[in-house]
C-alpha cells in the first residue's frame, strides 16, 4: 500500500509540474498552439525530468554515503563533498572561463573525490561508539570548504556565481542546459548494480573482508558514485540539502537495510520529494518562485526532526 501511494504521488506531482508555471499551458493549448508546445519540450517537461533525476540522484548518494560512513546522520551537503564540487567549478571558471559544463563537471568530480575522501578518512578515525561527532565534523568540514569558496568569490567578484551553485533551483532547467543529469541515472544504475557489495560493506571491514569482499575497490567506487551525482547536481541545479539525509532514512525504517531493495525506492521517494517542494515553491508566491533549496529546508528539517524523535515502527 506504500509503495502504491509512492508512485501514485510521483505521477501526480509529475502532472502538476508540467501545468503550473507563470505561462498558461493546458493539454488543450499543446495541440492546438505552436508555441504552448514550444514551452512544453523546451521548459516544463525539461524542468520536471530534472527535479526528478535531482532529487533521486541525490537521495541514491545519501544512501551510499551512510552506508560507507556507517552513519545515518550523514549526506553530500554535509560532509564537504557538495562543497568540494562548487569549489572545482568555480577553480574552472577562474581559469578556464570558456570550458564547458562537461569539462567544469569533470574537474568538479574530481575535486568532490578529493573532499570526499578527506571526510572519510578522518570519519573512520571518529570513536564509533559517538555517532554524533561524524556529522558535526562534516558540517565543520563542509562549513570550513563553503568558507574558502565564499572568499574566493569574495576576491574575484564573483559572488552572485556562487549564489547559483550554493542554493539550488530549477527555474534556469531549459532543453539543452539539464541533459548532463542523465549522467546521474547511469550512476543509480551502478549503485543497483553494485548494491549487495555496499551492503556488506556498511557491516564494516573486517566482516567485509571476512565475507571476500574487495573492501578498497568497494569503498572507492562508492566513493565514485557520490561524487559524480554531487558534481553534477551542483553544476546543473546547484546544492539541496536534507534530500540525500531524510529519504534514505525514511525508506529504511519501512523496508530495511538491503540496498538492493531500498534503491529503487529511494530513488523515487527522493524524487517525489524534490518534486513536490519545487511545486510547492512555485505556488506559494505564484507567479514568482521560492528556490527549492528554499523549501527544502524547511520540509527537510521538519522531516529531520520527525526522525529523531519518533521511533520506527517497521523494518
Amino acid at each position: 500500500m506504500t509503495k502504491l501511494a509512492a508512485c501514485a504521488a510521483f505521477v501526480v506531482l509529475v502532472i502538476l509540474s508540467i501545468f503550473i508555471g507563470a505561462g498558461e499551458f493546458s493539454p488543450l493549448q499543446a495541440v492546438n498552439d505552436p508555441a504552448a508546445l514550444q514551452m512544453l519540450f523546451a521548459s516544463r517537461l525539461p524542468r520536471t525530468m530534472a527535479a526528478a533525476l535531482t532529487g533521486a540522484a541525490l537521495s541514491i548518494a545519501g544512501l551510499i554515503m551512510q552506508a560507507l560512513v556507517r552513519n545515518r546522520f550523514v549526506e553530500p551537503s554535509t560532509s564537504g563533498t557538495a562543497q568540494s564540487a562548487a569549489l572545482g567549478i568555480l577553480i574552472m571558471t577562474l581559469v578556464f572561463p570558456g570550458a564547458s559544463l562537461a569539462v567544469k563537471t569533470l574537474f568538479a568530480s574530481i575535486l568532490a573525490l578529493l573532499g570526499t575522501s578527506v571526510f572519510m578518512m578522518t570519519a573512520h578515525r571518529l570513536p564509533p561508539t559517538q555517532p554524533y561527532l561524524v556529522p558535526l565534523f562534516g558540517l565543520v568540514y563542509g562549513g570550513v570548504i563553503g568558507a574558502m569558496v565564499t572568499f574566493i568569490g569574495w576576491q574575484t567578484e564573483l559572488l552572485q556565481f556562487i549564489d547559483i551553485w550554493t542554493n539550488g533551483e530549477f527555474s534556469g532547467v531549459v532543453r539543452g542546459r539539464y541533459e548532463l543529469l542523465w549522467g546521474t541515472a547511469l550512476m543509480a544504475i551502478l549503485a543497483w548494480w553494485v548494491a549487495d557489495r555496499l551492503t556488506v560493506l556498511s557491516l564494516g571491514r573486517e566482516v567485509s573482508i571476512g565475507l571476500g569482499l574487495s573492501y578498497q575497490r568497494t569503498l572507492q567506487l562508492g566513493l565514485v558514485i557520490v561524487s559524480v551525482i554531487s558534481a553534477l547536481t551542483v553544476v546543473i541545479v546547484g546544492i539541496i540539502p536534507f534530500v540525500g539525509l531524510v529519504v534514505p532514512n525514511l525508506v529504511s525504517r519501512v523496508l530495511g537495510d538491503n540496498l538492493r531493495g531500498t534503491i529503487p525506492w529511494v530513488a523515487l521517494s527522493g524524487a517525489t520529494l524534490v518534486l513536490g517542494c519545487d511545486v510547492l515553491g512555485r505556488l506559494l508566491r505564484f507567479p514568482y518562485e521560492i528556490p527549492v533549496a528554499t523549501v527544502m529546508g524547511v520540509v527537510g528539517a521538519i522531516l529531520f526532526l520527525r526522525l529523531i524523535f519518533i521511533r520506527a515502527t517497521h523494518a
